[in-house]
């Protein structure tokens, strides 16, 4: 059974830092990419970044390139999203989700691409 958690939410300043984790089961990520997306109030879920599976090659939206990492440690069986110099803009519920695509194939950003999803968990940035 595919589960996903999301944890590491929170309030935070702008400029701030948060690390959020997927701890992740019933799946590997040698043909599972995991991505991130977010929604905020009265706006559709968005695409933040992903990591394909096999060689995890990581894809970012333009919005957070350069502020925002994802990394996994297969050990753990966890993916992070790193979020830096946050802004009032990326408050949202953020998720992660998973689907099967084809070894170390590009992960897509769109979220009806993904079939299995987390909870979600709150991000506020706000002063």
């Amino acid at each position: 059974q595919v589960q996903l958690v999301e944890s590491g939410g929170g309030l935070v300043q702008p400029g701030g830092s948060l690390r959020l984790s997927c701890g992740y089961s019933g799946f590997t990520l040698d043909y599972n990419a995991i991505g991130w997306f977010r929604q905020a109030p009265g706006k559709e879920r968005e695409g933040v970044l992903c990591i394909s599976s096999g060689y995890g090659g990581t894809y970012y939206a333009d919005s957070v390139k350069g502020r925002f990492t994802i990394s996994r440690d297969n050990t753990k069986n966890t993916v992070y999203l790193q979020m830096n110099s946050l802004k009032p803009e990326d408050t949202a519920v953020y998720y992660c989700a998973t689907a099967r695509f084809g070894y170390g194939s590009r992960c897509p950003l769109s979220p009806p691409a993904y079939n299995s999803w987390g909870q979600g968990t709150q991000v506020t940035v706000s002063s």
